[in-house]
């Protein structure tokens, strides 16, 4: 039994899965011609109650189209110190958009609307303009954390108030609405842009959408194209996120379960200094001083589990929908063993 653990970025499309995927109608999606595409795109637009979604390869190139969108050389993005799109998108920002990012020390990934206010430049000629308020829903560094939705309201008046856009990297914002019973409808009025995920929490194999306002959308397909994501029957696809949309959202809960589960019995183990609130799927752990960190996870792998190192001997686990009961309780077992 290999019990992976690294990201719920792992799995594998199950057999439902795949039937759909091999069910498809496809055609040519650079013609627009590919009607599973089509009907993806409509579906999660209407989701979000806005006017345009677009089908992207991957969470990294939606958030990059979006930041492309909202942006001009020279402009500054405000996000958190842990955000996705400045740490693990390879510098796109800077490298696709010629922008740079002011950085907020937020908790957990999050920040609130004084310290927007108090991060937007002066109106100077010296100062790169402020452009666009960026956050993370749920913050992956922040251990799968998720967002006050009043917090957010209170910062889409700052955007407002200051002219500046505001984008939404949810590649987990699944996860959010079903711990917060909240509705996409209610990001969608809030968010200028929003991206979603299909490949992180809901099994599918590929595959990412960019939901926006009409005039900004308007661009997107041609951004699209100049970052090489144009696809041809793409509907194979997208039939895959069809089916996650159908069937694997609210299953998500058994993750947060089994998360908080994991989370319970670290906590008793001598070896671990701490363990940070777990909301969802992630499981941020430290370890004492004295504890190697790779050790410790080859001490793991040892065993056929995974995990990842994110250094400074803090570590990641993610339960995702491949992680069976049966994995749930050899690695529970397992962890006591230490």
């Amino acid at each position: 039994m290999i019990i992976d653990l690294r990201s719920d970025t792992v799995t594998k499309p199950s057999k439902a899965m795949l039937d759909a995927m091999m069910q498809a109608k496809v055609g040519d999606d650079v013609f627009r011609e590919d009607e599973t595409v089509n009907q993806l795109e409509a579906r999660v637009a209407k989701m979000f109650g806005k006017p345009s979604a677009l089908f992207f390869p991957s969470g990294t190139m939606a958030n990059q189209t979006a930041l492309k969108l909202h942006t001009s050389p020279g402009d500054q993005i405000i996000c958190d110190k842990f955000a996705h799109i400045y740490n693990y998108e390879s510098g796109g920002a800077s490298f696709n958009s010629g922008v740079s990012c002011k950085l907020i020390e937020g908790h957990r990934g999050m920040f609130t609307a004084q310290q927007v206010i108090e991060a937007i430049n002066p109106d100077a000629y010296y100062y790169s303009p402020t452009r666009l308020v960026e956050i993370e829903n749920t913050a992956n560094r922040g251990g799968g954390s998720c967002w006050d939705f009043n917090e957010i309201l209170k910062i889409r008046k700052v955007c407002d108030d200051n002219n500046l856009g505001f984008h939404l990297d949810g590649a987990r914002l699944w996860n959010t609405l079903v711990v917060k019973k909240e509705t996409p409808k209610q990001y969608g009025e809030v968010f200028d842009t929003i991206s979603v995920c299909l490949s992180k929490g809901l099994g599918c194999p590929v595959g990412s959408l960019l939901v926006g306002d009409e005039a900004i959308m308007k661009n997107a397909i041609r951004i699209r194209k100049v970052f090489g994501g144009n696809m041809r029957q793409a509907g194979f696809l997208a039939a895959a996120g069809l089916y996650a949309l159908d069937n694997n959202i609210e299953r998500l809960a058994e993750d947060h379960k089994k998360a908080k589960e994991i989370g319970e019995v670290l906590t008793t183990l001598a070896i671990i200094k701490t363990v940070e609130p777990i909301e969802t799927n992630i499981v941020i752990f430290e370890l004492n001083n004295d504890v190697n960190e790779k050790s410790f996870i080859q001490k793991l792998k040892d065993k056929n589990i995974h995990i990842i190192g994110m250094g400074t001997n803090k570590l990641r686990i993610v339960t995702h929908l491949d992680y069976s009961d049966a994995m749930h309780e050899k690695f529970l077992e397992t962890l006591q063993t230490l």
